[in-house]
């Protein structure tokens, strides 16, 4: 059973930076393809990007050219760079990791962008 523990959110304004983390316990994070969501108020969960085995990533077209995520595999974490902020990035921020066999979900940190 993989264990995912999300950090790094917090209050930031517009034009700002955050970098998000997902650490992995009780599983090789190596084995995984990672992916960040985020889930705003009354709104549905989206993907924000992804990263497979090999490190090849995927983004929202909202987040391109602003969000860059990456995996250290040494470390069983997965990172999220945020920067060039807006208000629309609000929204608590997932991580899951997955195989075509299991899924598992971390518990979401808060990202709030405000002047």
């Amino acid at each position: 059973q993989v264990q995912l523990v999300e950090s790094g959110g917090g209050l930031v304004q517009p034009g700002g930076s955050l970098r998000l983390s997902c650490v992995a316990s009780g599983g090789a994070l190596s084995m995984y393809s990672m992916t960040w969501y985020r889930q705003a108020p009354g709104k549905e969960r989206t993907m924000v990007a992804d990263i497979d085995t090999y490190g090849t990533t995927s983004y929202d077209d909202s987040v391109k050219g602003r969000f860059t995520c990456s995996r250290d595999n040494a470390k069983n974490t997965l990172f999220l760079e945020m920067s060039s902020l807006k208000l629309e990035d609000t929204a608590v921020y997932y991580c899951k990791a997955y195989t075509w066999q299991e899924i598992y979900w971390g518990q979401g940190t808060q990202v709030t962008v405000s002047s």
